[in-house]
């Protein structure tokens, strides 16, 4: 059977991080029956999760298993789109990826109160007289991270302003429409769902969060895209 390795469930959330939440949405998406394993990080190809072991092929990176579903099965994620919607979704997955992505990063691992409630909990089978070493030597590379790829050189109030641009412009996409692009499910929603949940974590509080919950279309999408994908995360 095919597995999928993960982090498992955390923050309420189906798993700690939202590419591995876009990789079982994409599974379930496909119809595609798989386990999860929760021990494979040491062993991750690309020393990130997710992976998937398909009968013995290794597919690293969530964006990489949505390639190789569409190859393998023949699944097609985006049936029913457009061209020009294709290409959208695809641009509008990338924009999550890239920019709502790091600010998640920074709000659960850079303030002290968010990260005692939540990436704190990573270190617990380190012992103690070495744990907070372990915690501050990877709160500083999260940190070095953030400050090469950009969204540290904002200030709050440009993080603030961009945020509220980039959830006004998610809303204005999803409209009335129960789904990004139409009626069904596309491949953009295992990202859209996977990046917005994992942003609206009740126990972190930051400005992405703030921002999203302005728009109440896109609470009731994240609302409804639990029932449906992940009940036992809803329940």
């Amino acid at each position: 059977m095919l597995t999928l390795y993960t982090f498992g469930p955390a923050f309420g959330l189906p798993d700690a991080s939202p590419f591995v939440i876009k990789a079982h949405m994409l599974l379930k998406l496909a119809g595609l029956a798989y386990q999860t394993d929760r021990g494979g990080f040491r062993r991750a190809p690309k020393g990130k999760l997710p992976f998937i072991d398909d009968d013995g092929q290794i597919v690293p990176d969530s964006t990489l298993i949505r390639l190789h579903i569409e190859r393998k099965y023949g699944f097609d994620f985006d049936a029913g789109l457009t061209p020009e919607q294709r290409g959208a979704a695809w641009m509008f997955e990338k924009a999550l990826e890239d920019h709502f992505y790091w600010h998640v990063v920074q709000a659960r691992w850079c303030d002290d109160e968010n990260f005692a409630k939540g990436p704190a909990s990573f270190f617990k089978s380190i012992p103690w007289p070495v744990r907070p070493a372990a915690q501050a030597f990877i709160r500083r590379k999260v940190r070095g991270t953030l400050q090469g790829q950009g969204t540290a050189r904002y200030s709050p109030q440009e993080q603030q302003q961009l945020l509220a641009r980039g959830a006004q412009a998610a809303a204005q996409l999803l409209g009335d429409k129960p789904y990004f692009f139409g009626n069904s499910p596309s491949g953009a929603d295992a990202t859209a769902f996977a990046f917005m949940a994992s942003a609206l974590a009740p126990q972190f509080k930051h400005p992405l969060r703030d921002e999203i919950e302005q728009h109440p279309n896109l609470i009731d999408y994240v609302a409804r895209m639990q029932r449906e994908f992940f009940p036992e995360a809803a329940a």
